[in-house]
């Protein structure tokens, strides 16, 4: 049954749009890489949890409505700043601690809620589809439903990628039993997520 979908292409700019270096893929490296496997697979798993939520809420008219009104997408992008610029702070003070030293599960569990809450407070995850997602309806209207199918489709391909950073950075964790080591990788790790909120005030500002 023809939906007036092009499915193919929306999956390949998805694809494209995943592999470029970003606060998802920089966040999930650093995680896997100095607080081990199962963190990152939980943070993995609250990114494509965000993922879904914020194309659900885009489908449900979200996106639209910060697209009309400006000021509710600086309040949205400044949340995504603060959110970004906390897990810098907590990346740099945990820099002198040794890699698992925090419990497992507790590490899961802020691992899963931060993933959630960084792609629910990214303004990008909602205008995507304002943006991209109408170049792939071939003249038809996205509806709810097809917006879901596309939230679904988006979320798949992003956690395939995100589950194999998550096992190439797991592969560091050998390298930074040494605590030098750890403790410049996670001051660098803060340093790029400080960057990537700091961009998000200046786009807002400008």
């Amino acid at each position: 049954m023809d939906t007036g979908l092009d499915l193919a292409g929306f999956a390949l700019a998805v694809l494209l749009i995943e592999l470029t270096p970003g606060p998802n893929m920089a966040w999930l490296a650093g995680l896997a890489a100095t607080e081990g496997k199962r963190t990152g697979l939980s943070a993995v798993a609250g990114v494509a949890i965000g993922l879904l939520a914020s194309g659900t809420l885009a489908a449900l008219g979200l996106a639209a409505v910060l697209s009309a009104m400006p000021a509710l997408w600086h309040i949205l992008r400044l949340g995504g700043a603060a959110m970004m610029g906390w897990m810098a702070i907590e990346a740099w003070r945990g820099a002198d601690k040794a890699v698992g030293s925090r419990p497992p599960e507790e590490g899961a569990r802020r691992a899963f809620v931060t993933g959630a809450l960084i792609n629910l407070l990214n303004p990008k995850a909602y205008m995507f589809f304002v943006v991209v997602a109408p170049q792939f309806l071939n003249g038809a209207v996205l509806t709810l439903g097809k917006a879901l199918l596309l939230s679904v489709v988006s979320a798949v391909i992003a956690t395939a990628i995100h589950c194999a950073i998550v096992l190439a950075g797991s592969k560091a964790q050998a390298w930074l039993a040494d605590s030098a080591r750890t403790r410049w990788v996670r001051r660098g790790f803060a340093v790029i997520i400080f960057g990537v909120a700091l961009s998000f005030l200046l786009i807002d500002i400008g």
